[in-house]
């Protein structure tokens, strides 16, 4: 099977990227912007058209499309997010291929969810966000496209490689300048958001096993369980041996709201989290939910189990090690 991966150096498509490249039965050739792509092209600037021709140069089965901006303002998120996927979709109707897509969508596109549930596929859309608006305008243009196509929304993905401008990324950034200077407590700000977060190992085995289903629609790709940021702080302190106190500042600067001890053993492109780690200073504080998704998110994820056969491995403590690994190298 011959797959076209768009997106293969970004964080999504890199791991997505080494689980095809696992598959002896696949042929994969990579699309982007960067010179290590096996073909350059800017999906957000190409034409429809050349697209076209290189599709039916290569007649791909399947089409993957990683690309995507998580960053900037609504003109940027529109063109790398929503046209972009126009591009795809139209150079797809247009070539001879008839490739499968498989669109990464995000939980995002969902918006904020009432506490204690879980956002299912039918659930009605209201992102929060420019971001959000953007990823769930690409969704309706591949759900009415009349392609052979699935969208995956992802919802909070972790682990390796996360980017430093993420919750978590930030969380592991502040306790890493902790540690390094030998601070003895660290001030957070905003870790009352609960998130789903999901492996992105486990984001590239349902990628994979997107491609080679049957599936149409929506899925979504979740861990099924919501987890507040202040407790991934705490599961972070102990995978990272960080022995100081953690302070949780949440509301008027310098109001001290919460101590956070070590956890419990059961602790399993958000909310701010700031860069700050001097005693007596408070880390940076913004827009709460920056991701438009409010102070809940929660996948279900009964429709991956059920079409695509997938389920969730590799845990968020898992997850947190190794993004604690990749901060402790820049100690």
């Amino acid at each position: 099977m011959r797959v076209l991966l768009i997106g293969a150096n970004g964080y999504l498509g890199r791991f997505v990227a080494d689980r095809l490249l696992a598959d002896p039965a696949v042929q994969l050739t990579a699309l982007g912007r960067g010179d290590d792509a096996d073909v350059r092209f800017d999906l957000a600037s190409g034409s429809p058209g050349a697209l076209t021709r290189f599709l039916d140069a290569v007649h791909p089965g399947v089409v993957i499309n990683c690309a995507g901006a998580t960053r900037g303002g609504a003109r940027e998120l529109t063109r790398h997010n929503t046209v972009a996927v126009a591009t795809v979709c139209e150079a797809l109707r247009r070539s001879g291929c008839g490739a499968r897509l498989v669109q990464i969508g995000c939980g995002a596109e969902y918006g904020p969810s009432q506490p204690g549930s879980s956002t299912a596929e039918d659930a009605v859309p209201r992102p929060g966000g420019p971001y959000g608006v953007s990823k769930l305008a690409a969704t309706e243009l591949v759900l009415g496209s009349g392609l052979d196509a699935v969208v995956l929304r992802v919802f909070s993905p972790a682990g390796p490689g996360t980017p430093a401008g993420s919750p978590l990324g930030r969380l592991a950034e502040a306790m890493r300048r902790a540690m390094q200077s030998g601070d003895g407590e660290l001030k957070l700000t905003g870790l009352g958001a609960q998130r789903d977060f999901i492996d992105v190992r486990d984001v590239a085995r349902a990628v994979h096993a997107a491609s080679l289903s049957a599936a149409q629609g929506v899925i979504n790709i979740g861990s099924g369980r919501a987890v507040r940021l202040r407790d991934a702080a705490a599961v972070l302190a102990r995978v990272a041996g960080y022995g100081g106190a953690l302070h949780e500042l949440d509301g008027p600067p310098g109001t001290l709201r919460t101590t956070i001890g070590h956890p419990r053993a059961d602790s399993d492109h958000a909310s701010h989290v700031g860069h700050g780690a001097h005693p007596g200073h408070a880390a940076p504080s913004a827009y709460p939910y920056p991701d438009g998704c409010g102070s809940w998110q929660q996948a279900d994820v009964r429709t991956a189990r059920d079409r695509l056969g997938w389920r969730p491995r590799i845990n968020l403590e898992e997850s947190l090690g190794d993004i604690w690994m990749e901060a402790a190298c820049r100690i």
